[in-house]
């Protein structure tokens, strides 16, 4: 599996005219070798010529995790921390014999250190973004890569399964938040979780991003949770929105509208379909009902080894849906002052059209009293 996607990866940089990428401890990295290692303060990058094997500088208690792990031939370059990785760093660039050649980084995640070091060992480097070469080889996902996702959403719901018994009147946020991250890791979640968990009430849930705070949850508010589970790496990110006892008539209004949107832009998922028409299928019902201006962000966003990837579900990215693409749905309507809704599924786009991994029911729960 490494290896085909090591080949892919080859065939895009001659595409691309690029002479090799450079992926630093992270998500690329890990797709790319299977090997997992920390972001820190001692560097780490592997660089993936289109000609000849790859190549990894670490740090020296990385390398029997290299040699014993890596899934084809890597040659490794590794450094101590009383030395440092400068040397590591020209030892790696004459491997590579990479003089003047154009390098594709991971602009977004690349620091200034890992480019320092590079452009120092190969100081005629042309270093240029490489997000949407990355993003092309990870947005399609195969089908060991959908099970790892399944399974992070099977857990993320037993963890919401055995957390809402639990939420009283009373509770802050911040103690609902630590429930849920309890009952996740209990359920079987990698513990790295995608994010911390957002718990929102009453006013607070019209905040798309709210902080969890000291807030206790009142009858009458909406409350939001927004939670993920880890499994092999592979994320979820799942939104459910209840009712702690009686909420106003406008809020039910607003909750049967994002309810629609939600499987409207399910609907519109299908191959061949655009991103831009799937978050148009939910705006327009929002539109219809009369809060359009109170849905003020995209529709969704890819997932898979990150909580947000490619491809974005916005108004104006016609990319075409291909099978196999994962990602969010995820429409909102946010009331200042009053309360917000959101309702949020994985998909994975299929031959047919759209599959939900998420199965939690999306009708209004009244929980809490």
């Amino acid at each position: 599996m490494y290896l085909a996607r090591l080949q892919r990866l080859k065939a895009t940089l001659a595409t691309a005219h690029l002479e090799c990428a450079a992926a630093i401890a992270g998500p690329n990295l890990y797709y790319l070798t299977g090997l997992s290692f920390h972001l820190s303060e001692r560097p780490t990058v592997g660089f993936f010529p289109r000609d000849g094997d790859p190549v990894i500088v670490a740090g020296s208690l990385e390398e029997a995790k290299i040699k014993n792990g890596a899934p084809y031939g890597v040659r490794s370059f590794v450094y101590g921390d009383a030395d440092g990785p400068a040397q590591a760093f020209m030892q790696a660039a004459q491997a590579l014999k990479l003089n003047k050649a154009r390098l594709g980084v991971e602009a977004r995640r690349m620091r200034v250190m890992e480019l320092d070091y590079i452009e120092e060992a190969l100081p005629g480097l042309a270093a240029e973004p490489a997000e949407d070469l990355f993003a092309a080889l990870r947005m399609t996902k195969d089908a060991d890569e959908i099970k790892a996702m399944r399974e992070a959403v099977v857990i993320a719901e037993k963890a919401l399964a055995a957390t809402l018994p639990q939420i009283k009147v009373g509770l802050t946020e911040r103690e609902v938040a630590a429930e849920l991250v309890v009952q996740t890791l209990r359920a079987g979640s990698d513990a790295d979780l995608p994010f911390a968990p957002i718990v929102a009430s009453g006013p607070n849930s019209a905040l798309p991003h709210a902080t969890v705070t000291d807030r206790a949850l009142q009858k009458g508010d909406l409350l939001t949770l927004d939670w993920g589970a880890a499994t092999r790496r592979y994320f979820s990110d799942l939104t459910r929105t209840f009712a702690l006892g009686e909420v106003a008539p406008e809020l039910k209004q607003i909750y049967e509208l994002v309810k629609a949107a939600n499987a409207a832009a399910q609907a519109a998922a299908k191959p061949g379909a655009t991103c831009a028409s799937v978050d148009a299928a939910a705006r327009r019902v929002i539109a219809d009902g009369g809060y359009g201006e109170h849905f003020v962000h995209r529709v969704g966003h890819g997932l898979g080894l990150e909580g947000h990837e490619e491809p974005s579900m916005h108004g104006k990215n016609e990319m075409p849906l291909e099978t196999g693409m994962t990602f969010t749905i995820e429409p909102g309507i946010y009331l200042p002052g009053k309360g917000g809704v959101r309702i949020e599924d994985d998909v994975v786009v299929t031959a047919e059209g759209c599959e939900s991994l998420s199965t939690y029911p999306r009708e209004l729960e009244t929980i809490g009293v």
